[in-house]
C-alpha cells in the first residue's frame, strides 16, 4: 500500500466521520477474543461462518435485493468493517451500505447436490477484506424457478450461530414486505450491537473482573493440557475436519429421562458422559473443555445480529470409584458455578496469563457444545425457508463435539485436527461416547466399567 493511497483513505475516512456517514467504536469483548486469544489471524478464512438457506417458492433477483437491503439497514454489523490502530482495531459502521448478493444457476446434472456443495464452497473459501468490508456475502443458487439455495458466508467477528437464525427471520419478513408493497422497512432492533458493546464495557469494571478472575485462578489451578505442548504454527494439515454422527431417538429419549430423574440439565448429563469418554480415550482424568454461551440473556438483544457469544471453561475430574449419578451431581454443580462466574474470555486469559503456544488456545484444547440457538423453519402457502448451519471448522481448538437436538435423537458433529487425529480415531471416540451414554442410562447408580 503506497503512502499516497494511505493518505487518500485517511482523508476519505475523515470526510465520512465529519459528515456523519460513518462512526467508530471499540471492539466488543467477544471480538477481542478473536484478536487477542485465537491461534489464527482474524483475517484467516477459517473464521467464516457458513450456512445454507433452502428456499422453496418463486422468487426474483430484484425482490431478493430489496429484501436484503432492508436487513442491511436494520443490522449495523452488515455495514461494518475494522480499522487498524496502534493499540487495538476499531469498528467502523457506515450509515448506509448496499447489499452484497449475487445470483447463479446450478448446472443441470444428475449430481445437483454435489454441484451446490462445490459452488457453496467457493463462496465460503473466498477471504474477506476486514478493512474494506462488508464482512458477509450472499449468493443465490437457482436449481429451478421455485427451488433456490441461499449460500451465506459471514465473518465470525460480526456474527455467531444465533445471528444466522435472526438473518433468516428478518430476510423472510423483509421479502414478505416487498411482495406486499409495504412502505418503510423493518423496525429497528431494540438494542443495536454497538449499544450492547458499550453497555458491556460499562458493566465489566475492574473490580468485577478482579473478583471473577480469582474464581478462575482457583478453579483452573493445576490443570494441564491433554496432549503434548507442541509449539508449531498451524498449516493446512491442521485445518479442522468434520464427521457427522448421531445418537438414536431411543438413546436420545433415555438420556433426557436420565437428566430429568437426576434434576440435571441435558447439557450437564451429556457433558458428564463426554468427560468420561474423553478420559477413557486419552487416559487423562483431569478434563478441561471450553463451551460457548449465547450471551443473550437480555431480551432486547435477541433480535440483533452480531458476535455476542463467549467461552466458559469447564473442568471435570473423572473418578472411576464414583457412580455416574454422583459424578453427574458434581458436574452439574461445577457447571452452574462456572456459568455464574463467567467473564469475557479475553479478560480471563489476560488475568491468568497462561503460556502462549503458536497455534494453540491458551486455556483449552477441546470444545463441547449443546447447540441451542434458534434455527427457524418458516413456511406459508407456496413459500418455505429452511436454515442449515455448517460447523465452521475454525481452528481455535484441537477437537470439538457439537451436539444438536434432532427430534428425539441427537446430531453429533465432531471437528478435529487432521494432523493430530485420524478419521478412525474419531470414529472410535464416537463409539465410546455412545457406549458411555448407553451404560449410564441403563445403570446410573453403578460404577462405570467401560
Amino acid at each position: 500500500m503506497s503512502e499516497a493511497f494511505t493518505e487518500d483513505k485517511r482523508a476519505r475516512l475523515k470526510r465520512w466521520l465529519d459528515g456523519g456517514k460513518a462512526s467508530l467504536h471499540p471492539l466488543t469483548f467477544p471480538q477481542r477474543e478473536l484478536w487477542e486469544t485465537s491461534p489464527v489471524m482474524v483475517a484467516d478464512k477459517t473464521n467464516t461462518i457458513c450456512c445454507l438457506i433452502e428456499l422453496k417458492g418463486a422468487i426474483t433477483a430484484q425482490d431478493c435485493m430489496a429484501a436484503m437491503q432492508h436487513v442491511v439497514n436494520r443490522h449495523e454489523v452488515l455495514r461494518l468493517s475494522f480499522l487498524p490502530s496502534k493499540s487495538q482495531a476499531v469498528q467502523m459502521v457506515q450509515t448506509q451500505s448496499k447489499p452484497v448478493m449475487e445470483f447463479r444457476d446450478v448446472p443441470s446434472s444428475s449430481a445437483r447436490s454435489e454441484a451446490v456443495d462445490a459452488m457453496a464452497q467457493e463462496t465460503f473459501d473466498a477471504p474477506f477484506d476486514l478493512v474494506q468490508g462488508p464482512l458477509y456475502r450472499v449468493e443465490v443458487l437457482r436449481r429451478s424457478p421455485t427451488d433456490h439455495v441461499l449460500v451465506v458466508a459471514i465473518h465470525h467477528a460480526i456474527a455467531d450461530g444465533w445471528s444466522l437464525g435472526v438473518l433468516v427471520q428478518d430476510l423472510y419478513a423483509a421479502y414478505a414486505m416487498v411482495l406486499l408493497g409495504a412502505s418503510g422497512g423493518l423496525p429497528p432492533v431494540p438494542q443495536s450491537y454497538m449499544a450492547w458493546g458499550a453497555a458491556e464495557r460499562a458493566l465489566w469494571q475492574p473490580e468485577l473482573l478482579v473478583k471473577r478472575a480469582e474464581f478462575w485462578r482457583t478453579f483452573l489451578d493445576g490443570s494441564s493440557r491433554l496432549w503434548d505442548d507442541r509449539a508449531d504454527a498451524l498449516d493446512e494439515s491442521d485445518r479442522l475436519q468434520r464427521r457427522i454422527a448421531g445418537v438414536s431417538a431411543e438413546l436420545g429419549l433415555a438420556v433426557r429421562e436420565l437428566a430429568r430423574r437426576t434434576s440435571a440439565t441435558l447439557f450437564s448429563t451429556l457433558l458428564a458422559a463426554f468427560q468420561i469418554a474423553l478420559s477413557r480415550w486419552t487416559g487423562v482424568a483431569d478434563i478441561v473443555v471450553g463451551t460457548p454461551v449465547a450471551n443473550r440473556a437480555r431480551q432486547e438483544v435477541r433480535e440483533t445480529m452480531g458476535y455476542f457469544s463467549s467461552i466458559v471453561p469447564l473442568r471435570g475430574q473423572v473418578d472411576d470409584s464414583r457412580t455416574f449419578s454422583d459424578s453427574l451431581r458434581s458436574v452439574h454443580q461445577s457447571t452452574m458455578d462456572c456459568f455464574a462466574n463467567a467473564m469475557p474470555f479475553a479478560e480471563l486469559v489476560s488475568a491468568l496469563d497462561p503460556p502462549r503456544l503458536p497455534g494453540r488456545n491458551p486455556i483449552y484444547e477441546v470444545r463441547f457444545a449443546l447447540q441451542n440457538q434458534p434455527v427457524p423453519d418458516l413456511a406459508v402457502a407456496g413459500f418455505s425457508v429452511r436454515l442449515k448451519i455448517r460447523a465452521t471448522g475454525t481452528p481455535r481448538f484441537d477437537l470439538a463435539c457439537e451436539i444438536t437436538e434432532e427430534g428425539d435423537g441427537l446430531e453429533v458433529v465432531w471437528l478435529f485436527r487432521w494432523g493430530r487425529f485420524s478419521q478412525s480415531e474419531i470414529e472410535d471416540l464416537h463409539r465410546l461416547f455412545l457406549a458411555v451414554i448407553t451404560a449410564v442410562c441403563a445403570s446410573p447408580d453403578s460404577r462405570l466399567l467401560i
